[in-house]
């Protein structure tokens, strides 16, 4: 049977990522139940954060798009800014999870609210997607 990748694994593979990547200050890491975003990080040179929604694998495949549905409704109800200071907005999900965010989340969309998917493998790789990476995913 196939080893599910947790939220936790999840969470701490992008926070891994993130720190090889020039984010790190201010790391706030939410845990299973807390209210608010998994990850709220600062960028080490700018003034601009990070601020993304985990989500673990599931069993079945209708779970997995679950998973998707339901990270994006917590991030974008949680893109409440300041106007002061720029923020991006992650998803980050297991690989078999991302993939259907690929499919499904509109290219435009994710331009416009500086939407992003971190696709994590169960080697613990992470693939950043922004707007250009998922406008071509969909052109194939």
């Amino acid at each position: 049977m196939k080893k599910l990748l947790t939220e936790k694994f999840v969470k701490q593979s992008i926070i891994n990522w993130l720190f090889r990547n020039g984010w790190g200050t201010n790391l706030r890491v939410g845990e299973l139940r807390d209210k608010g975003v998994d990850i709220r990080v600062r960028h080490n040179k700018y003034s601009r954060y990070f601020l993304i929604e985990t989500k673990g694998e599931g069993i079945i495949r209708q779970s997995m798009e679950v998973a998707f549905i339901y990270s994006l409704g917590q991030i974008i109800t949680r893109m409440k800014t300041d106007g002061s200071t720029r923020y991006y907005f992650g998803l980050g999900l297991p690989e078999s999870c991302a993939s259907i965010a690929l499919r499904r989340l509109p290219w435009q969309v994710a331009k416009k609210l500086l939407l992003y998917v971190f696709s994590v493998d169960k080697n613990g790789k992470v693939k950043l997607y922004d707007w250009r990476k998922l406008k071509a995913a969909q052109r194939k």
